[in-house]
């Protein structure tokens, strides 16, 4: 499965605060574990940071735990099941082109 997880950055802390949070945590050293495939990892202003997830289903709760463990109190979090789109919206775009 592929999960997208919204790190929001903590506005009451600086970035050396939240850096500082994270390493205390072991998040640097943690996340993402071994044998999870990070698709893209993305720094959007004014959000923090976007991290797309491919791990098998059953790793999921682990994720999560991994995220509540060490990520909050530096990073407010969202996720997101996420799928790739652009192979099926190619074959409709395809199958509707005129012959």
């Amino acid at each position: 499965m592929m999960l997208t997880i919204f790190l929001r950055h903590d506005e009451t802390k600086t970035v050396d605060e939240i850096n500082q949070h994270l390493k205390k945590t072991g998040w640097f050293d943690n996340f993402p574990p071994p044998g999870v495939e990070v698709v893209s990892w993305y720094v959007m202003m004014g959000i923090g940071q976007v991290v797309t997830l491919r791990f098998p289903a059953e790793r999921l709760r682990e994720i999560n735990r991994l995220v509540e463990g060490e990520a909050w109190g530096g990073f407010r979090t969202e996720f997101y099941p996420t799928y790739d789109y652009r192979a099926l919206r190619e074959e409709m775009r395809a199958k509707q082109a005129p012959q």
